[in-house]
């Protein structure tokens, strides 16, 4: 037996933040950080609060990738005033983070009288879907923990494109193919399923409609919109059918050399298409007719299926070219000496993440290994 999970609420398009004004709390916990306070974001957060007569207190100390001691503090600030909703700013991070807190205190200080707090999340980068799914990731120490847990589904998505129109070019990249592998993985992983694909197909179009025109022209609100959909278009898809090996190698890549997420699945994408697909062998078991099939929905060449395995990696391979992105690790800035030092270290994180056993193809460990080569010296697949 299956099951598809449909949560939370999610509020989009223009002035989709203006929904905050319905959200019915006396005491609000707000997780953000330093950029958003910055660029005044949270204040406009603040200020609707303010009008409702809502208080609040804000813990704006995340930073990218949280660590545990930033859960820890957090769970400090949540717990010396107690909220009945959570208000959670920013990218990724930020929300991974408030999920974390939430979780964290939950079951660690038992209290009958306390309820589980309405948690609303509003992402400010078109990436994660974390605003949309079960999932986050904290670091400890070099190495990148899953945690899943239906506890932390938000209660409420708002999903404003202005709050992402000013994110540099470079993020909009590494944020974007983070969306691009997010529906790519679900859409092939073992755990997809009718409900899934339908959503991980959808994501996949829109991200190769939209994604260049943000890059190049940040300020276009009809492409921000859709990728800011994508994103949670895609996070559905997976928080309900996980992920795969991409997703497995980028955290330990990303753990360990401290390359953005998103980059380092766009580092590693490909090349684990071509491995799944058994692109350079047969090139014909049911991942491969799976990657066919999405190439074909976005009327790429596909008359074979190696043809539509070889198309999507071009296609692939020509939006990273496009937008400017690294072609391999070794481009992103990570030495060949420490590359090889930790090349064990990084197999072994990604042999036991949480995303493995879920792709389609059974890894071992030598199977990793390659990966991560190909990926540093950017081995063509095309």
């Amino acid at each position: 037996m299956s099951e598809f999970l449909i949560k939370p609420k999610v509020y989009f398009g223009t002035d989709a933040l203006q929904s905050l004004n319905t959200l019915n709390a006396r005491r609000v916990f707000v997780v953000t950080d330093q950029a958003m306070v910055k660029f005044g974001f949270a204040e406009q957060v603040l200020n609707l609060l303010e009008k409702k007569g809502i208080e609040y207190q804000v813990y704006a100390d995340v930073a990218s990738d949280p660590d545990i001691s930033a859960i820890v503090n957090g769970m400090k600030v949540m717990d010396s005033h107690y909220p009945d909703a959570v208000v959670a700013l920013g990218g990724g991070s930020v929300i991974d983070a408030a999920k974390a807190v939430m979780f964290s205190l939950w079951h660690t200080r038992k209290d009958p009288s306390r309820q589980k707090p309405c948690f609303v999340a509003i992402p400010t980068t078109s990436g994660t879907g974390s605003e949309v799914t079960s999932f986050s990731v904290i670091k400890a120490k070099s190495e990148k923990w899953v945690l899943v847990d239906e506890f932390m589904l938000p209660d409420i998505a708002i999903l404003d494109p202005a709050l992402v129109k000013s994110v540099p070019p470079s993020i909009t990249a590494d944020t974007g193919m983070d969306v691009l592998c997010h529906a790519l993985e679900a859409y092939v992983s073992r755990q997809a399923t009718d409900f899934t694909d339908g959503l991980a197909e959808k994501a996949v179009k829109l991200v190769f409609s939209h994604l260049y025109d943000c890059w190049r022209k940040g300020d276009n609100l009809l492409a921000r919109e859709k990728m800011h959909n994508a994103s949670c278009i895609a996070g559905m898809a997976f928080t309900n059918a996980s992920l795969g090996i991409t997703h497995s190698l980028a955290h330990a890549l990303g753990g360990v050399f401290r390359v953005p997420h998103g980059r380092a699945n766009t580092l590693l994408m490909t090349h684990v298409i071509a491995f799944n697909a058994d692109f350079h062998g047969n090139c014909d078991n049911a991942i491969a007719k799976r990657y066919a099939a999405l190439a074909k929905s976005l009327d790429l060449p596909c008359n074979t299926t190696r043809e539509g395995v070889h198309s999507l990696i071009v296609a692939i391979d020509v939006l990273k070219e496009e937008m400017a992105m690294p072609a391999s690790i070794a481009d992103s800035g990570v030495s060949e000496t420490d590359f090889n030092l930790r090349l064990t270290e990084m197999v072994n994180q990604a042999l036991r993440d949480s995303c493995t056993p879920t792709n389609p193809r059974h890894v071992r460990a030598h199977d990793l290994e390659t990966l991560y080569r190909q990926a540093f010296s950017g081995v063509s697949h095309a």
